[in-house]
């Protein structure tokens, strides 16, 4: 009875988080999918009946081109955030109060500013006739002729800008729970620092890797501003294109087409991940674990 009263609260108190997350995800994914297998209105809408003409046209042999910059770019961005959030979370988690505190409002000030003003000021910054460029040309780091803007590395470095605090914050939290007697026992044991770091630490702070990871990689995929404003043509991304057919073309079969396939890149990685935590956690505990 006790049992069957636990599970009745159980699920009163996850009823809610539940039903917005039908209302607000599942229901809009599915309506995606469905607007993918209609035709396009003249008008800009979606038509009437079920057809596989706008999943065919996704053979647009410019497309593999655009999926795989997309992807390159969104893991390249995802393992910079990661490695650069590892050390300054460790960082901030063995700082005295006083400096994490500081340290934790510079990371956040940021986003205090409008996304979109901190993507032209790094527009500005890059720009052919701008400081960084003169100054580089000035230390003979860059040629004269050499372009900063319009291209995969200028979005690789705004991406990384805008969304390394993304990666900052769950390493911090879980570096801060991480007991680092572990790391003093690991030494005194004679594991070197290298050994240390990737047995004992990361393996300690997992949950908030993988947090990092999905929290930069799963926005990085759908970004079309970034690539929009400083890489050009030449750095078209999906979202670029979901954005092109929905307001240029306004072809929203196709554009919910290219949201259907954005969804599968997420959803595929998610799953895979979640398969590996459900499948370790079934695995018998480490001797670190259990210490």
């Amino acid at each position: 009875m006790a049992f069957r009263k636990s599970k009745i609260v159980e699920c009163a108190v996850t009823a809610p988080s539940f039903f917005w997350l039908t209302l607000l995800f599942v229901i809009p994914t599915i309506i995606v999918f469905a607007i993918a297998f209609k035709p396009a209105d003249p008008y800009g809408g979606v038509g009437g009946g079920w057809t596989l003409h706008t999943i065919l046209t996704l053979s647009n042999p410019n497309y593999p081109a655009i999926i795989w910059r997309t992807i390159w770019i969104s893991i390249i961005t995802t393992l910079f955030c990661v490695v650069l959030g590892i050390p300054t979370g460790y960082c901030l988690a063995r700082v005295s109060a006083r400096w994490r505190h500081i340290l934790l409002v510079l990371i956040v000030v940021p986003f205090w500013t409008s996304f979109l003003v901190r993507v032209f000021a790094w527009k500005v910054l890059l720009h052919p006739d701008g400081f960084l460029k003169r100054m580089l040309v000035a230390l003979d780091v860059l040629r004269p002729d050499s372009l900063l803007l319009y291209n995969d590395n200028a979005v690789l470095l705004v991406m990384v800008y805008t969304y390394l605090p993304f990666a900052i914050l769950p390493i911090y939290a879980a570096t801060e729970k991480f007991d680092f007697h572990l790391i003093e026992a690991a030494r005194d044991l004679g594991a070197t620092r290298f050994q240390t770091l990737f047995k004992v630490f990361l393996p300690g702070i997992q949950r908030g890797l993988i947090t990092a990871f999905l929290v930069v990689f799963i926005p990085a995929l759908g970004s079309y501003v970034i690539p929009d404003i400083v890489g050009g043509l030449s750095s078209e991304m999906i979202g670029n294109k979901i954005a092109q057919r929905t307001f240029v073309d306004r072809h929203l079969p196709h554009a919910s087409a290219l949201s259907a396939l954005l969804t599968l890149a997420v959803l595929v990685p998610l799953i895979a991940i979640f398969g590996m935590q459900k499948r370790k956690s079934k695995e018998p505990p480490t001797l670190i674990e259990t210490a």
